[in-house]
């Protein structure tokens, strides 16, 4: 999986957003299989327009983060917020300040407010895994 840090560097190699856009979709196909047993009510993520399923699970205090979209950009989207999360002690997760990554994509200029909100309630819904 591509890390947080490797996303940035290409998006700031790609000037034209059509070019990042095309990025973002490569990154959500690149994503892991996501089984059919797991799109189910329970995995559904509230706030996203587009159908977001999300699954976590925590193993020694680490989060594993697995999900998936019916929607391509939706699904680069998740790839950006797995590369920031996967594999985050628990502890972690609340100082990780996902606003500022989004701004430093550029994401928070070139993406719609309903997809902007998709994005922070899979945020959320970490977040909300993770003790205060």
């Amino acid at each position: 999986m591509t890390d947080i840090n490797e996303i940035q560097a290409t998006f700031d190699l790609l000037d034209d957003w059509e070019d990042r856009y095309a990025y973002l979709i490569d990154l959500g196909r690149d994503l892991p299989h996501f089984p059919d047993g797991d799109k189910t009510d329970a995995h559904l993520v509230r706030g996203c327009t587009s159908q977001v399923w999300m699954v976590l699970n925590l193993d020694n205090g680490v989060l594993s983060v697995r999900a998936d979209s019916d929607a391509h950009i939706v699904r680069g989207l998740i790839a950006v917020v797995i590369a920031v999360y996967d594999g985050k002690a628990i502890n972690e997760l609340q100082s990780v300040d996902m606003k500022q990554i989004f701004k430093n994509l550029g994401l928070s200029d070139h993406l719609s407010p309903n997809r902007r909100n998709g994005f922070f309630a899979m945020v959320e819904r970490i977040k909300a895994a993770a003790p205060a």
